[in-house]
């Protein structure tokens, strides 16, 4: 806040700094991703109608290819952030200025929006000519492909090829910074230290966790007909609860959000007391 004694006004501002550039990204990244999967579920549930047309199934493919690659590059990124800010704190404001974040952020949307590119011209190249009944409720890799009638070899070869670069890279590299992250909090000598290192980085890694501990439980497990079922509920987690939840748990790290909850919860006790006394 800037306070302008001269003309008694007060004029309030906030500058986009990487750390809330990056959860911006996020946020409009998941408002895209639960919005390419939550209306068409919707509707189905609505109005009966499960059907959809070829072409649409396969533009609700790229999107989502589109989206889950971008949040792969995207979490790397946050958790690089938080890395320099823990274990660079004196470099941060140097090694993340706001051109280096938006460079990052740039090659995250180009590099999501590639892979995507390329999943889609060979998904492009199938044909469809059986029941074309999708045992999912989106239209998914694998429910897509096992509807083809021709050669999904080159496909299915492109989806390992890029599957290593898309996520288990992001994964790593995340990982990693976590690793640096906690042996660096690790040496702090001060339990006051400790406390505001992992207050900046335990959103991050709360998001982190539920993303990749849903896409592994569902992409990872043995294709068996007793966990279709349960990679159907775990496909519904981290496509459309996950992004639901993530805003909460970046806005409770926020101090006017804790102070306006904090506020809340006060006014209900004081009511529950007040309700306990009257007769």
């Amino acid at each position: 806040m800037i306070y302008d004694s001269k003309s008694k006004s007060s004029v309030c501002y906030q500058k986009l700094t990487p750390m809330l550039f990056l959860p911006w990204n996020l946020s409009c990244l998941e408002t895209c991703y639960t919005s390419t999967i939550l209306p068409r579920l919707l509707a189905s549930f609505l109005t009966g109608n499960r059907t959809i047309s070829i072409s649409l199934c396969l533009t609700q493919y790229y999107f989502f290819v589109f989206l889950a690659v971008a949040e792969c590059y995207l979490l790397a990124v946050m958790s690089y952030d938080r890395y320099l800010a823990i274990c660079k704190s004196l470099h941060y404001a140097v090694l993340m200025n706001y051109r280096s974040c938006l460079q990052l952020a740039v090659g995250t949307w180009i590099s999501s929006s590639l892979a995507a590119d390329i999943t889609i011209f060979f998904m492009q190249q199938l044909t469809f000519c059986g029941p074309n009944e999708i045992d999912h409720f989106f239209c998914d890799f694998i429910p897509v492909i096992k509807l083809s009638c021709s050669d999904t070899g080159m496909i299915e070869l492109v989806a390992t090829m890029l599957a290593p670069i898309c996520v288990l890279l992001p994964f790593l590299l995340t990982l990693a910074t976590y690793v640096c992250i906690v042996t660096t909090i690790l040496r702090m000598p001060s339990t006051t230290g400790w406390q505001k290192a992992f207050s900046t980085c335990s959103s991050h890694l709360i998001v982190v966790s539920i993303f990749y501990g849903t896409i592994m439980i569902v992409y990872m497990l043995p294709k068996t007909d007793a966990l279709r079922d349960l990679d159907k509920v775990f496909s519904l987690l981290y496509t459309v609860v996950t992004p639901m939840v993530n805003p909460l748990i970046y806005s409770l790290r926020n101090r006017e959000v804790k102070e306006a909850l904090g506020k809340v919860v006060t006014n209900l006790s004081a009511v529950k007391r007040i309700q306990t006394v009257l007769p």
